[in-house]
């Protein structure tokens, strides 16, 4: 076959990778084992290199990449962009035009995508996967050449030649070839697993769907249906079923600078199942026919048009670890390192803010760059798809507001807002904590899977979730967690935006009241009958002076950390608590799910005082109202059991403030932040003596700072220790539901 410029699906094979690149040789083998596949044609990687010697472009190319160091991101870009320059203004073949130009009419013409097929892609030693462009809804004759043309020059991007040059391939011996393949306008798109990717058990297939198009899915916005079933019965054993109030479909203008856009999905619609029944059954039977034909258990894309179902990639599942061991691969240049807050992977360009008032300039998709966020950003930081900040640590704004709105972020970078520019294009991992150069591809959905194939694992321990967002509270609501182990006053309050004891002045208390109800029932109405534990306002005194009116009443303090705060703010100031107890009150009323945490008791006595306000505004426990404590002060370690005496049906241990008062740690300092470990000694022992000393006072222990969402080394820990319940951020329920589960076989065990 070979010297062929052009080959069509059904002609090639998976021995093909040589001619067709690892994509091309894949879409064959597909075709040929009569699985349905969107028709196409390549452009072979012959084609490719007779392009390179009649245009002469090797030698120039070699002379632009000579001495080049690839670690200077600023000369890698700018030698990139002459090589695609270069090769965009040379002439394709005219014998080659005219053969691609008859084949797209004999696939019909109309739209089709072009995608990049390097020929190293998919060995094990070399895997070239998302280092070239994919061009959708491409339409016309001139339009597909200059198409394929630019896939020929995505083979010289920056993070192509860096990554290269890392693994020592010659530049100009590896070729790509171009699938043109006809595009599928998806109602419907999702992934297959022909194995049970937690417990990797071959009785199950997993499928996932969600309306529109794939991207949606891969990118992480949509939260798709689930259904399970069982391989050798062929029945549905379950369902999940999502509500999708957004979908990706093409966009009609052909000339758009984004190929697809958003579109509201109609109320009516939101929750219904995506796929019938008759749909899951089909497709399960093509995922196990293509489990049989590659003789391993596949990981599966396919998208639904009209009437007809298409597989449009099959790849031999990858172990669990691919979350963890997936940065491995990333080569690309690292602009800024920073504290890893909010895991995750999501490219886009830079959007340098320097105040709160620039948020209108962020757009959808955009990466927000600021010097520390603060809640005015919220807005902002909810639109973009990754948060970057010269300060903070992993307990900063920043942090906590990424990991709830599922978004990656890398803080206490020092200079993100001096070297990343606005416009550049970058991707953000928040795993690994680092910034690199260009667009770094990631199959994020088969993560997707997992997580909810874990989260369908039933524990003992209860796992709960971390909340502030009231925007979110339905769509978290729909995963399967035991309820709110923690909701954050915090942010509700900013939204209020003014100083309680500002509108209590002027007779406004009511007012401030309303809102702080509808807040909370926001979060309560959305997870009835399952808890929610609400904790009292722990702002300190610098985030209330933020308030309107705020200066007013609190004084400046060198140490707000340790400062004006907590319990102690309720018996120095019980009129103001008073307020926040009668929109817990009124939430009740309708919602008796909702209980109460008091934060940051720094004394006995404190604890004692603050339950006779609440008492004395006839909030007391009782079989439905639960009444916490946070442990967050070493002091509610060593005097436990006299904490409890006072009147407590359990407590939650604030993992943060803990480990910063036992090692002296400044939670929130970028510099600090390798000292900042819940994992130090002493705070594993302070851990350990909480948990254990709760059971032997028959009161209820949980925990709900940042260290079981970061480590589950420590969650194994506490459900060894006995703890009753973990609460972890959205973007960990899946993996700590996994982790508990295996923890709980073994003490079984």
């Amino acid at each position: 076959m070979s010297g062929k410029s052009i080959v069509w699906f059904k002609d090639v094979t998976k021995d093909d990778i040589p001619l067709v690149g690892g994509k091309g040789a894949n879409l064959g083998e597909m075709t040929g084992a009569n699985v349905p596949v969107p028709p196409g044609f390549i452009v072979t990687a012959d084609a490719y290199f007779d392009f390179i010697d009649k245009s002469g472009l090797g030698v120039q190319i070699k002379r632009m990449l000579a001495n080049l160091d690839t670690n200077d991101s600023r000369k890698l870009q700018q030698v990139s962009t002459e090589i695609e320059k270069t090769i965009l203004a040379a002439e394709m073949p005219p014998a080659l035009a005219v053969e691609i130009n008859a084949a797209y009419a004999r696939l019909g013409k109309g739209l089709v995508a072009v995608r990049s097929s390097a020929t190293a892609e998919d060995l094990p030693e070399a895997s070239f996967a998302g280092q070239q462009s994919t061009f959708l809804n491409i339409e016309g004759d001139e339009e597909v050449i200059a198409a394929v043309m630019k896939s020929w020059a995505s083979l010289f991007e920056a993070r192509a030649i860096y990554y290269r040059h890392q693994y020592g391939f010659d530049h100009v011996k590896v070729g790509i070839a171009v699938p043109v393949q006809r595009m599928v306008q998806s109602q419907t798109s999702g992934v297959i697993f022909t194995i049970e990717p937690v417990t990797s058990d071959p009785t199950k297939i997993i499928i996932e769907a969600i309306l529109g198009l794939g991207e949606g899915l891969v990118s992480g916005e949509i939260n798709p249906d689930l259904y399970i079933i069982d391989k050798k019965g062929r029945h549905i054993i379950s369902r999940r079923i999502s509500c999708q109030d957004k979908k990706l479909a093409i966009n009609p203008k052909r000339d758009a600078a984004e190929p697809n856009l958003w579109q509201k999905v109609p109320p009516e619609s939101q929750r219904q199942q995506k796929i019938s029944d008759a749909d899951i059954i089909k497709l399960a039977d093509l995922a196990e026919q293509l489990e049989e034909h590659y003789k391993s258990p596949q990981d599966v894309e396919w998208a639904k048009e009209g009437g007809h179902i298409y597989i449009v990639q099959t790849r031999p599942v990858t172990a669990v670890k691919e979350t963890a061991e997936v940065q491995a691969d990333i080569k690309a240049p690292v602009l800024v390192t920073g504290v890893a807050a909010s895991p995750g992977l999501a490219s886009g360009p830079v959007k340098v803010l320097h105040d709160a008032s620039e948020i209108d300039r962020v757009l959808p998709g955009d990466i927000l760059v600021t010097d520390m966020t603060t809640p005015d950003f919220v807005p902002a930081m909810k639109k973009a798809a990754a948060i970057v900040t010269n300060r903070g640590g992993r307990t900063a704004h920043a942090a906590i507001v990424s990991r709830e709105l599922g978004i990656p972020a890398v803080v206490g970078t020092e200079r993100a807002t001096t070297l990343l520019k606005d416009k550049k294009v970058v991707t953000v991992d928040g795993s690994s904590g680092k910034v690199y150069s260009g667009k770094v591809a990631r199959r994020i959905h088969t993560t997707s899977v997992i997580s909810l194939a874990r989260e369908a694992i039933t524990t003992r321990t209860k796992v709960y979730v971390n909340l502030a967002q009231p925007e979110l509270a339905d769509h978290v609501a729909e995963r399967n967690v035991d309820g709110v182990g923690l909701l954050r006053a915090e942010f509700m309050i900013a939204r209020i935006g003014q100083h309680p004891r500002y509108m209590i002045d002027q007779g406004r208390g009511a007012e401030f009241t309303e809102k702080l109800f509808n807040g909370l029932c926001s979060f309560a109405r959305a997870f009835d009958p399952r808890p929610v534990v609400y904790r009292t306002t722990d702002l300190k005194t610098n985030e209330y002076r933020e308030l309107t009116g705020g200066h007013k009443y609190e004084e400046a303090e060198e140490n707000p950390m340790i400062g004006y705060r907590g319990a102690y703010r309720y018996v120095a100031d019980p009129e103001v608590f008073k307020l926040e107890i009668a929109a817990i009150k009124k939430c009740r009323q309708a919602h008796k799910n909702l209980w109460v945490m008091i934060p940051f008791v720094r004394t006995v006595d404190e604890l004692r005082q603050t339950i006779k306000i609440m008492e004395g505004e006839d909030l007391k426990r009782s079989t439905d109202f639960k009444l916490w404590m946070m442990v967050e002060v070493p002091s509610n370690v060593f005097l436990l059991d006299k904490f409890a005496a006072a009147g407590l049906d359990g407590i939650s241990i604030g993992s943060n403030d803990l480990t910063q008062l036992i090692l002296g740690v400044d939670r929130d300092s970028g510099k600090l932040s390798k000292t900042f470990d819940e994992r130090n000694e002493a705070v594993m022992m302070a851990l350990e003596k909480v948990v254990k000393q709760s059971q032997k006072l028959g009161i209820t222990s949980s925990i709900c700072g940042q260290a079981p969402s970061d480590y589950p080394d420590i969650t194994a820990k506490l459900v060894t220790w006995g703890i009753t319940s973990v609460s972890v951020n959205p973007d960990v329920i899946g993996s700590t539901r996994e982790v508990v589960a295996r923890t709980e076989a073994k003490l079984k065990a």
